[in-house]
């Protein structure tokens, strides 16, 4: 045992000492951000767990990780972020064609493009099967109908990863498919919904007679929910406990934002409350919560400690989680609902992380800025820069615990799918959508 363990270290630290030296060959602060993501996803650092052929380096989840962990110490930017890396990529790796892999896989590794999923809808959020939105075919393209919401990204995405309708005459999940959609035409419009923390992060899309190329469509005509679940499979992974990682970029990908031109070194070390919003806070949630309890002597309180050592606890756990699915995966085995419960994890430590910073705050927790000028007349009247960063990460909370398919959807699916509970009694999976009561 002693010897296995140690030869899997050999190899990791390998591929530690490999992108070091790649980076100490390569990071050059004065490139713009565009020519460093050519650089590092040319190179395959971008998204090393991806296979070689497309642009990685055929790594595990776990020296993924530690890929990522390097390029931070080694204070070099990260790969791009947002849904190309995270969902767009894998899911065309898995369902679409080589063609299609050539266009799109490469802009996502080097940040070229940006991507948004159009999934949710007004009437078709838990229930994601029961959207509404049409496709239908004209020639060598489909003409495109209707509405999405809580679509994060949106405003800055060059493509989405679009679900539409195209068969009402089979049950609902059979008459779905799955398209990648050009955000820049006419027939989109993108509008803002801002929320309680002041940010935008997410946007409703409204399609009025879009085309889509029917090249662009992934993994078949009708095949879309499969090819979705592998959207969502991806989605509960990145976005549950344990599955982060610690270069996460902070420029924002694609041709809208505008980062692609700026240059590279101006995005490594500094923390843009404009860019990725409370989200990116919740993985440093347990360090900044310790360090604010120590500063403001909230350490001295029992209570305050017990809560940091659960928190510390439940991400450990994640963490080991993680760790332990990598290792069945290696073995030819899998862990049921691993996602899922990664994903009811992630709402756990992110309730408690919000209860906890409110608490060690104290009267401070009160008050917010919902603006850059606000923040900044915040921290001067506080003398604590991080006091805003508390309060933005707790009106954010409830946030991951809806998006990402909600916490009683992901309950549903350990129950019915993992532990064999009977399902709700249902018709839709034999009768037509068209014939299907619909939402009001």
């Amino acid at each position: 045992m002693t010897d296995t363990i140690d030869t899997d270290s050999t190899a990791t630290d390998d591929v530690t000492r490999e992108v070091t030296a790649w980076l100490a060959q390569n990071w050059d602060p004065d490139l713009t951000v565009g020519e460093w993501w050519e650089r590092l996803g040319s190179a395959g650092w971008s998204a090393p767990t991806w296979p070689e052929e497309w642009h990685g380096k055929g790594l595990s989840r776990e020296e993924g990780v530690r890929v990522g962990r390097a390029i931070a110490d080694h204070g070099a930017l990260g790969p791009p972020g947002g849904l190309g890396l995270l969902l767009a990529g894998p899911t065309i790796a898995a369902h679409g064609d080589d063609e299609q892999k050539r266009r799109y896989l490469r802009d996502i590794v080097t940040g070229t493009r940006a991507w948004c999923q159009l999934f949710s809808e007004p009437g078709a959020g838990s229930d994601l099967a029961g959207l509404t939105t049409r496709a239908v075919r004209d020639g060598d393209e489909w003409v495109v109908n209707g509405q999405k919401v809580w679509t994060s990204g949106g405003q800055v995405a060059d493509l989405g990863m679009l679900i539409a309708r195209t068969d009402p005459d089979v049950p609902k999940h059979q008459g779905i498919s799955y398209f990648a959609v050009d955000m820049h035409q006419p027939g989109i419009e993108v509008r803002p919904l801002r929320e309680i923390t002041g940010r935008a992060l997410f946007n409703e899309v409204f399609l009025t007679d879009a085309r889509v190329p029917d090249d662009a469509l992934i993994g078949g005509l009708n095949r879309g929910w499969a090819v979705a679940n592998t959207t969502l499979a991806f989605e509960r992974a990145g976005l549950g406990a344990g599955g982060g990682t610690a270069a996460a970029s902070a420029a924002t990908p694609g041709t809208v934002a505008g980062d692609l031109e700026r240059r590279a070194g101006d995005f490594v070390g500094t923390a843009r409350r404009g860019a990725g919003g409370a989200g990116g806070m919740f993985g440093a949630a347990e360090r900044l919560l310790g360090d604010l309890a120590r500063g403001n002597g909230a350490l001295q309180d029992p209570t305050v400690r017990q809560d940091l050592m659960r928190l510390h606890t439940l991400n450990e756990i994640a963490r080991f989680t993680n760790l332990r699915q990598k290792a069945m995966r290696s073995a030819g085995q899998d862990l049921p609902g691993v996602g899922n419960i990664a994903k009811l994890s992630m709402s756990e430590i992110i309730r408690l992380a919000r209860d906890l910073g409110l608490r060690i705050l104290g009267p401070l927790g009160m008050l917010h800025a919902y603006d850059a000028e606000g923040h900044k007349v915040l921290d001067e009247a506080t003398a604590n820069p991080f006091a805003a960063m508390v309060t933005e990460m707790a009106l954010f909370a409830p946030g991951p615990s809806i998006y990402g398919g909600t916490d009683q959807i992901q309950r549903n699916i350990i129950g019915e799918r993992v532990l064999g509970l009977p399902k709700e009694p249902s018709n839709d999976r034999t009768t037509a959508f068209k014939d299907l009561p619909k939402n009001g």
